[in-house]
């Protein structure tokens, strides 16, 4: 085993991850030596491999991605609120005693490219979130303290997207909507794409109504998986039309940062990325 500092993403697939690329810009950036690598671990299997990173290869951190964010969440011995709140985990970090401690990136990722990167500011806006799952869950709560004004979230199945606004508890402010409601719920000044369609290559049929002449569009997804959603803001009028290539970015500084105690600078990372992933 190399006495490099190990680290590791876990998926299934993991093939296409972009995480060791990114992780090894930042460690050569900072004058970091470290080994990252993908680990492809079926969901039958992930707790025992992941166990076995840590506890045999001398893992320091992981990230985890689909399908196995619940499993991380739940295979953890201690969780930050943001992982308590989504009820999944993108971070894994063995604690000194040996111990596994789950964390959530997600949402501060997001806000932080929507802010930061794409100068947006998301106070004041009316906000639809597409999805309840796990990566809705994850951003959720980051947009209300970014201060949207409103969160309508709607969701194939009503009872998620009830339970996540309830989750929040704020029922003057974060409401949900039917799906086959949507073409008469009027516009919104930001669009937030969380839903696997892209990613399962299917069809996200929606109303040209939804985005508002000032709207923000954004998919969680990257590269071909966020192709159908941004042809559909741009069609509809959207004036931005974003996908989750810097918040993939964000959310690995935010790791970086908690393994390493250093912030990487991430501009020049999403720029090379932007040149190679399609």
């Amino acid at each position: 085993m190399s006495q490099l500092l190990q680290f590791a993403v876990f998926g299934h697939p993991i093939a296409h991850s972009q995480s060791p690329r990114i992780h090894q810009a930042f460690a050569q950036q900072l004058g970091i030596a470290l080994d990252y690598r993908a680990i492809d671990a079926a969901p039958d299997v992930f707790a025992q491999t992941v166990r076995h990173f840590f506890q045999h290869e001398q893992g320091r951190g992981a990230n985890v991605t689909l399908p196995h964010k619940a499993a991380a969440f739940a295979l953890a011995d201690e969780r930050t609120q943001a992982a308590t709140r989504a009820g999944t985990a993108n971070v894994l970090t063995r604690l000194a005693d040996g111990r596994l401690s789950a964390h959530n990136t997600d949402g501060d990722a997001l806000v932080r490219d929507l802010t930061e990167r794409h100068d947006l500011d998301l106070r004041g806006h009316d906000a639809l979130l597409l999805g309840a799952g796990g990566a809705a869950r994850a951003v959720a709560w980051s947009l209300c303290e970014a201060g949207v004004q409103t969160l309508t979230i709607v969701n194939r199945s009503p009872e998620a997207a009830d339970a996540l606004a309830d989750a929040i508890g704020q029922p003057a402010r974060v409401h949900t909507r039917y799906w086959e409601d949507l073409a008469s719920i009027g516009s919104f000044d930001l669009i937030v794409n969380a839903t696997s369609a892209g990613t399962l290559g299917q069809a996200l049929s929606l109303p040209m109504s939804l985005a508002g002449s000032r709207a923000a569009c954004y998919d969680l997804a990257y590269g071909k998986s966020a192709f159908a959603f941004l042809a559909w803001a741009r069609a509809a009028g959207a004036r931005y039309a974003y996908d989750g290539l810097g918040m993939l970015v964000e959310q690995a500084a935010d790791a970086f940062e908690l393994w390493h105690g250093r912030r990487p600078d991430t501009e020049p990372v999403y720029q090379s990325l932007l040149l190679q992933v399609a």
